[in-house]
């Protein structure tokens, strides 16, 4: 037994560093294998070598047992050598004595809404069961939502995030038990650690195999973490593809929605588009550059969204060239024996999931890979106009974050950066199935197929039976913004076209103000005060019982009489 005089904000890097000094030949920290009893001495320690004490719940005098290689060879002799078991002793000065459970961090109200449920798949009773009503056997017992042989008989390509978790939890933890917990996700890292606690200058006069990036093998991701977008009306689309049909060039915009519960799919969730904002952009026939908001127009956006009770949920461009036979069709380029994203969108996509992290409570920096989907409106192979929606795998966002790939004059291939001063670039592999129909492993340098860092997604629009409810009204017509160069402006002559103040109809009224882009264009004009802007929102956004009473509110107020005398004398 070794004993370990810690400080409750040592790493159990830094508890190793000190073990390592006691013990001869102490292996490789990734090598190592750590667990609270003997027979628990099966999940390996790489992945909470930078988790403090405080984080691992480890209580003063925590006794630790750690299973590794004595011989310190390689990992191929591990495998043939017996491993040997050592308890430690950790001192730990001053630690709070903590409940284990999951980070507290503030999640979606769909994510905590998810994790409170089993997710199971009810199943009815069959040929082979036989059993009273009241019974259950084996054949009609519901079953997991990871479950491969259901996700295969409904053609279920990935299995939900929520029901991943699940799965991870059941084989990391066990129910019900507050004894020791482990975060069933880890965020992949592919970056070379700056500091290294081994004592050497950093990278590049210095690496050792404690700080460099362990090889990597790329795989399709198993689950996704949205399952549809749903975009409330087909309008929304329709105003968006509007510019390209005037201009015949490209163009982008920033989904704003919500994320909602996905019944098609156990555990499953969906994006619901509400608006599509287009930001300052030069557009081209064969593709466009777009520029950051500045800080007025982001604030004015971020308000409008808060208020509404929306948030970016994705973002949306063209890749549209007629085929010019005059009957509407549009040329094909993205299919199955060419590319679906291009690897330049890849890295593009993968750097607006990292802007826009999933917050979660499973992982322990309490953040795990991103709910921000892409979604490209271009030709099918019948030639009309359809729209297809993915994401970055986390391994795809980590090796974007590790500036390990670039992008390739070949859409669909992906370039493996060479190692500089900068980034050590480790062994990257990926996994396919060869002419023999055997799945080997082949080395990704210098290129690799992209569509291993992709993950595809269902959409469409409301159906009957979901009942949803748009929040914005069909029936307003105003100009959307940034739209200058094909005709459409945003002024007081465009307010008072898409909007009649005269009208006696209040619920006419009401329904033309509820347009995203002429609720945004007020916000800018500094016309309506804050309070008047509150107001405003809560008559389109408001809980039901409160919108009208806010409603009548603003009609009285002194901004909203000065905004339409304004619109009625220009």
């Amino acid at each position: 037994m070794f004993r370990v005089a810690a400080e409750s904000s040592w790493t159990l890097h830094q508890v190793f560093d000190d073990l390592s000094s006691k013990i001869p030949q102490f292996p490789r920290y990734d090598r190592v294998y750590l667990g609270r009893t003997p027979q628990d001495v099966t999940e390996s320690a790489a992945p909470y070598l930078e988790s403090t004490i405080e984080e691992l719940n480890f209580s003063n005098g925590q006794l630790l047992y750690l299973k590794y290689d004595t011989s310190g060879g390689a990992s191929s002799s591990t495998q043939d050598s017996v491993p040997t078991s050592n308890p430690i002793s950790i001192d730990s000065l001053g630690i709070k004595k903590l409940v284990s459970a999951p980070k507290a961090v503030q999640q979606l109200p769909v994510d905590d809404f998810l994790d409170s449920q089993e997710g199971t798949i009810p199943r009815k009773r069959g040929q082979f069961c036989h059993h009273s009503d009241r019974g259950m056997c084996e054949y009609c017992s519901p079953l997991p939502p990871w479950d491969n042989k259901y996700k295969e008989e409904h053609g279920i390509k990935h299995i939900s995030f929520h029901a991943y978790v699940k799965e991870m939890n059941e084989s990391k933890n066990k129910k019900n038990s507050v004894g020791s917990y482990i975060s069933p996700l880890v965020e992949q890292n592919y970056q070379i650690t700056s500091n290294c606690p081994s004592g050497h200058a950093p990278w590049p006069k210095g690496i050792c195999s404690k700080c460099q990036p362990s090889a990597i093998t790329l795989q399709q991701q198993k689950f996704r973490l949205v399952d549809h977008v749903e975009f409330s009306s087909s309008g929304i689309i329709n105003d968006f593809i509007n510019c390209w049909r005037l201009n015949g060039c490209q163009r982008i915009g920033l989904l704003m929605g919500t994320y909602e519960v996905y019944d098609k799919v156990p555990l499953g969730v969906k994006a619901k588009v509400e608006a599509i904002y287009e930001m300052p952009q030069l557009d081209l026939e064969d593709g466009l550059t777009y520029t950051e908001l500045n800080e007025e127009n982001e604030a004015a956006l971020k308000e409008l969204a808060e208020n509404l009770g929306l948030q970016p949920v994705g973002v949306v461009f063209t890749d549209l060239t007629d085929a010019g036979l005059g009957d509407g069709s549009v040329i094909c380029k993205r299919h199955k024996d060419s590319f679906f994203l291009s690897s330049l969108e890849i890295k593009f996509a993968a750097r607006l999931q990292l802007k826009y992290p999933n917050i979660c409570k499973w992982s322990d920096s309490g953040k795990f890979s991103s709910k921000f989907v892409t979604c490209v409106v271009s030709g099918n192979t019948k030639g009309d106009i359809d729209i297809s929606s993915y994401q970055v795998s986390q391994s795809g966002e980590a090796l974007v974050e590790a500036d390990l790939i670039c992008a390739s004059t070949h859409p669909d291939m992906a370039i493996v950066n060479k190692t500089n001063e900068v980034r050590y670039v480790p062994d990257i592999f990926f996994q396919k199935i060869n002419q023999y129909g055997i799945q080997v492993k082949v080395n990704a340098k210098p290129h690799f197929p992209a569509e291993y860092l992709l993950v595809s997604l269902t959409h469409g629009f409301p159906t009957e039976e979901s009942q949803s409810v748009s929040l914005f009204s069909d029936t307003s017509r105003f100009p959307i913004e940034n739209r200058e160069h094909v005709g459409e402006s945003q002024d007081w002559k465009a307010i008072k076209k898409a909007v009649d103040f005269s009208t006696h109809d209040l619920h006419n009224l009401r329904q033309s103000l509820a347009n995203f882009h002429l609720l945004l264009y007020l916000s800018t004009t500094g016309i309506l005060s804050k309070e008047e802007l509150q107001l405003l929102f809560q008559t389109i956004g408001g809980k039901e019982e409160t919108r009208e009473t806010s409603f009548y509110k603003l009609l009285e107020s002194s901004g909203f009489k000065t905004l339409t005398t304004i619109i009625q004398t220009s």
